[in-house]
């Protein structure tokens, strides 16, 4: 044990080769000497313990050092490649941005902006009229407000609207959302109660009309983000409740969850409906996401009469939940996309990862196999499905195209591993039948080199 002790290089001189002064040119210093006392450490308790039988060369120990500095000074939330097949990965950031937003969000948040300031009027404005006239103009809501994200427009919309009042919502729209975020919660949260009528499949009109009294404040409908109740089922539709609700001087409500401008039944979806659609059905207020099927950054975004909206404005919460600049240059530079739905469909990633058709697919998947020939890999080029995710239209696939690779001699598990820590970009994938998986729709084309040179760096 002595002798292995003995073996290891001090410090100091380790400090003096010429790779780890390269290391110190370009990390600070103190970061490179702590990590080089880490492993040195690290060694001498292996001999110790009795797990070290032998002490790196000098060459192994400096890549190690290398190779630990440079994973530490990584940033924690950084960039990967989706090719999961699922376009709203929630665990992966959900929406990417159009590229035509970053020159705006570019813009503003490098530059001083009329974030709260009336140009014309040489005066203090609001944050949300940024947003007011082109969300009005895609849905034909009579006032807008954005806040931080959906939860926080249901809390704000219920807070508002039903304070201390009884809030009406089927058994079957009770939702969890992911992190354990609950409907009933949060209503109690908003300062209301929660009263379930029907049942967890069927729920009737009549079930609404049998609770509605004096403390009632506001019927709820929910999307049931994802899942799916199917077979021997009945809901309530949006025109049923907003009569109700208006028979009765009562807010109709409607958490859209996802929410979107663009109907996808083209695209082999089935039907949901519009924002739009849900406003002419007579629903007071509607509420959904930013960031999952509209295509944006995260928001909750509110829309709906303007006696209702502008309450919410004069609420204290609307403070503690309001959005950012940059979420704001964002969310305008992507909305203004969908005055033009085909260019939508074509520049903001999420609809054209949803609408882009089979061939295109195929064509691009003969592209990646082309690619990858010169490499150790079965190639195949597969039928697969893919899914919206996000909780946007749950127990619904996306007919798609796969790329599969399988190594003569690498597992599919180890390459699904290199492919997360060995490499600049990790590679989110998935392994089926001991092969890798690279499905075409939300692979990119422009990620097709990152990828080969992925797969060549974990394989050589």
């Amino acid at each position: 044990m002595q002798k292995l002790l003995s073996q290891i290089p001090a410090i100091n001189k380790i400090l003096l080769l010429d790779e780890i002064k390269s290391l110190l040119a370009q990390y600070p210093e103190n970061f490179v000497k702590d990590i080089v006392k880490k492993e040195v450490e690290k060694i001498k308790i292996g001999i110790l313990n009795g797990e070290c039988t032998e002490v790196l060369p000098v060459e192994e120990l400096v890549k190690e050092i290398a190779r630990e500095v440079k994973k530490q000074d990584r940033l924690s939330l950084r960039r990967v490649i989706n090719a999961t097949g699922t376009i709203l990965h929630t665990n992966l950031g959900r929406s990417l941005l159009s590229e035509s937003v970053k020159e705006n969000l570019i813009d503003v948040a490098f530059n001083y902006s009329n974030l709260e300031f009336d140009i014309e009027g040489k005066a203090r404005g609001s944050r949300y009229t940024h947003l007011i006239d082109i969300i009005k103009r895609l849905t034909g809501a009579e006032d807008v407000l954005v806040v931080n994200n959906n939860a926080a427009a249901v809390m704000l919309t219920l807070s508002t609207l039903a304070n201390e009042k009884e809030i009406v919502v089927s058994r079957g729209e009770l939702v969890e959302i992911g992190g354990a975020f609950r409907i009933p919660e949060i209503i109690k949260l908003s300062g209301g109660t929660p009263i379930e009528v029907g049942t967890t499949n069927k729920t009737h009109l009549r079930d609404y009309e049998n609770v509605i009294n004096e403390k009632t404040g506001a019927l709820l409908k929910v999307h049931t983000s994802n899942y799916k109740i199917l077979g021997f089922t009945k809901e309530v539709t949006n025109q049923e409740i907003a009569d109700l609700a208006h028979k009765n001087n009562l807010v109709a409500i409607n958490d859209l969850g996802s929410g979107q401008f663009v109907d996808f039944r083209p695209y082999g979806l089935p039907y949901e409906p519009t924002v739009k659609e849900v406003l002419d059905s007579g629903i007071d207020v509607v509420t959904f996401s930013g960031d999952k099927l509209l295509g944006g950054p995260q928001a909750g975004i509110i829309v709906g009469k303007k006696e209702y909206i502008a309450a919410m404005k004069k609420n204290q919460l609307t403070r503690a939940l309001r959005v950012d600049k940059m979420t704001i240059a964002a969310l305008e530079a992507t909305l203004k996309l969908y005055l033009d739905e085909e260019k939508a469909l074509t520049e903001i990633p999420t609809l054209h990862m949803i609408s882009i058709s089979k061939e295109e697919l195929q064509k691009k998947a003969e592209i990646f196999k082309n690619k990858v020939a010169h490499l150790d890999f079965g190639v195949d080029i597969i039928e697969d499905k893919a899914e919206v995710g996000g909780g946007s239209y749950p127990a619904s696939y996306l007919d798609s195209i796969a790329v599969r690779l399988t190594h003569s001699s690498i597992s599919s598990t180890e390459l699904e591993k290199a492919l997360l820590h060995e490499v600049d970009i990790p590679i989110i994938t998935r392994i089926k039948d001991n092969s890798i998986i690279l499905d075409m729709r939300t692979l990119r084309s422009r990620e097709f080199d990152i990828v080969i040179s992925s797969l060549e760096v974990v394989t050589k």
